[in-house]
């Protein structure tokens, strides 16, 4: 199911209720925990939205805590916990120095979505990471030999490819087929990926 999540919304439940900026450490932990709380009520799959169009200031730290340590926890090579999939809104030109750094440090990525709703990956992905989102990104949904075809990577390569980007959750794998979190043409309204 796709689950929306107002950062401002989680950090005047946390912290203050008028306050819009996240700077401090303890801050970014607070909200947090409020983040893993409501995803912990939605279940083991689903595609959130992380929205931090209301969000003033986000510092270095805060973006660690709320960014960095999110992901670490859904993004594994080996066994991730549990299937959630994100997907950040209203990350202003601000933000972003924050959040690139603090991917870079932890060699993660994300899918960025603005709001003509163009998506975007941010972070640390190779040359045939990035190439093959892009590719699942503009078919709206594929397969291994979709991407094998475009980019010239041999069936077992690209199949290779795609579970890396599952793992990392930037693609959502559903049977054999693979849709790109953010796609354009992924769905907007609420559905059950476990259906």
């Amino acid at each position: 199911m796709i689950n929306h999540i107002d950062v401002s919304s989680m950090l005047r439940k946390s912290v203050c209720e008028l306050y819009s900026n996240l700077v401090t450490r303890p801050t970014g932990a607070a909200v947090r925990c409020e983040i893993e709380q409501e995803l912990d009520r939605i279940g083991d799959r689903a595609l959130t939205v992380i929205d931090f169009s209301h969000v003033g200031l986000l510092d270095f730290s805060c973006a660690d805590e709320i960014v960095a340590k999110l992901l670490l926890q859904y993004v594994s090579l080996d066994a991730p916990r549990r299937e959630v999939y994100f997907v950040f809104r209203g990350i202003s030109e601000s933000h972003m120095d924050a959040i690139e750094a603090v991917l870079e440090r932890h060699k993660l990525a994300l899918v960025t979505q603005h709001a003509d709703g163009a998506s975007r990956l941010i972070g640390i992905v190779d040359v045939d990471e990035r190439r093959a989102w892009e590719i699942i990104s503009q078919l709206g949904a594929g397969v291994s030999a979709d991407v094998a075809d475009a980019t010239g990577l041999s069936h077992d390569e690209a199949e290779r490819m795609l579970d890396i980007l599952w793992r990392r959750r930037l693609v959502i794998r559903h049977d054999s087929a693979y849709v790109a979190v953010g796609s354009a043409t992924a769905p907007v309204e609420p559905v059950r990926l476990d259906a």
